[in-house]
């Protein structure tokens, strides 16, 4: 068999993911990997000893579960607010000193809900970064040959300069570091300029560079050749309408990554993204609530928490750690055929709203509203009158409506809009809606209010 052909970059390894065989395998790691994070962090030696635990007592899958506490960005706020903005002793705290004296690269997320959350990247995250990078992209069908433009901001985004070093040991592939930084028409006069064939980036950003190409090159975006789309950092790329819309008009496979350590399939119907680091990492799901942890069962739904069985590799999933997504996991077979159980991304804990006691998140609305990509540009905005997440009825939302709509066409998408609503996320958001006149950046400029969308 052709190299190329295999199906699994880790042909080893990615066949027993999701198996008893793995499952026995991690639970030998998992007792490993809290006893190191005991003797090595005191972050986490802290935290077992005001639960009471030592890694002795860890003997089971059970008594990990019900005894390691579950951390999260509430826990990181805690320890910033007791030791302050010295990052240098808040990540030795959090990762141990071993580790932080093997740093070599900083990065965040963007901090929009308050202080950036570093990620520390240690010399020892290298290879086991580059084996799921490779496994992933193996998996989106990137082969040698391929040029991969990374258009996720370079400037100490956690999603793209990593790739960097992940994509080093990839056979025969290029790499064009272009950035969102450097705009939508850079980006795509680099992407042209050296015939760039695999896009990775957000969904958001793939969606505007299709209105853009032709404004710029005066050709359409499906002209540069991409044939892959590799997309994360937020929804999009596994919501029906946007993978639709992004795979008709860039004429490629769009594949969804992220949240974890998972990618999506070229099964047709999007299925999820396929876990596929058993290995090296261990998956949970806990009740948002009580944080007692919920079965992995097919169609289960809760907040996804996950541990390093690898821990000198460093990253926030070190013991239990949760970005508070929600998930909602598969574990029948994929009709894609390949291994790994999946995962769907419901939304955030942070951003669930309850509208008459029905949980929604703004996931959902925009998979609603981007269902109607000629009447709608996708871009809306929520608007509260008290902080989330009760929401007293009706639920107030203002919508950009598309280049071309005519005001009184706008009666009859609300009516459209909003019985989708109802059937799919079981909420109507009533007579208090706003319609915004098309500007083609989302600022939702010169909105008019009433009864329309």
């Amino acid at each position: 068999m052709n190299h190329n052909d295999r199906r699994y970059w880790n042909m080893d390894i990615e066949p027993k993911l999701n198996t008893p065989e793995m499952r026995e395998y991690q639970l030998g790691k998992l007792q490993e990997a809290v006893a190191w994070q005991y003797e090595h962090t005191p972050f986490h030696r802290n935290n077992m000893g005001k639960a009471g635990v030592k890694p002795d007592d860890i003997n089971s899958y059970e008594a990990f579960s019900e005894s390691i506490p579950i951390v999260g960005q509430a826990e990181i706020r805690e320890v910033i607010s007791e030791i302050g903005l010295d990052m240098n002793k808040v990540m030795t705290h959090m990762f141990g000193e071993s580790r932080m004296e093997d740093l070599y690269m900083i990065n965040t997320t963007s901090g929009t809900t308050g202080i950036p959350t570093p990620y520390p990247f240690v010399r020892e995250t290298i290879e086991p970064a580059m084996e799921f990078t490779s496994r992933c992209a193996w998996r989106a069908g990137v082969r040698p040959g391929d040029r991969i433009a990374i258009c996720f901001g370079l400037a100490m985004h956690a999603a793209s300069t990593p790739q960097i070093l992940c994509y080093q040991k990839y056979p025969g592939i290029s790499l064009i570091p272009i950035g969102a930084e450097a705009g939508s028409e850079k980006i795509l006069q680099f992407m042209q300029l050296f015939k760039a064939t695999v896009f990775s980036g957000t969904p958001s950003l793939a969606l505007h560079l299709i209105e853009k190409c032709p404004e710029v090159l005066g050709v359409p975006i499906k002209d540069l050749g991409i044939r892959i789309l590799i997309c994360g950092a937020e929804p999009g790329a596994g919501i029906p309408e946007v993978r639709q819309r992004l795979e008709e008009e860039y004429g490629a496979k769009v594949y969804d990554m992220g949240a974890g350590y998972g990618v999506s399939c070229d099964h047709p119907v999007y299925q999820g993204m396929h876990w596929v680091f058993d290995d090296y990492c261990f998956y949970e799901l806990v009740d948002p609530d009580t944080k007692q942890p919920v079965p992995i069962e097919h169609g289960a739904t809760g907040l996804m928490a996950a541990t390093s069985l690898y821990p000198p590799m460093g990253g926030w999933f070190d013991l239990r750690f949760t970005m508070n997504d929600i998930h909602q996991v598969f574990t029948d077979p994929c009709p894609c055929g390949q291994s790994g159980f999946r995962y769907k991304i419901v939304g955030r804990v942070d951003d669930m709203l309850k509208i008459k006691g029905v949980p929604v998140y703004p996931a959902s609305i925009e998979g609603v509203i981007h269902s109607f990509p000629k009447e709608l540009t996708g871009f809306f905005r929520i608007v509260l009158d008290e902080p989330p997440p009760s929401v007293v009825p009706p639920l107030k939302m203002k919508i950009e409506y598309a280049k071309g709509i005519r005001e009184e066409d706008l009666p009859k998408i609300e009516e459209k809009v909003l019985e989708k609503m109802h059937k799919e996320l079981k909420i109507r958001p009533g007579d208090y809606l706003a319609c915004a006149k098309y500007t083609g950046t989302g600022n939702q400029e010169n909105t008019t209010v009433g009864k329309a969308l």
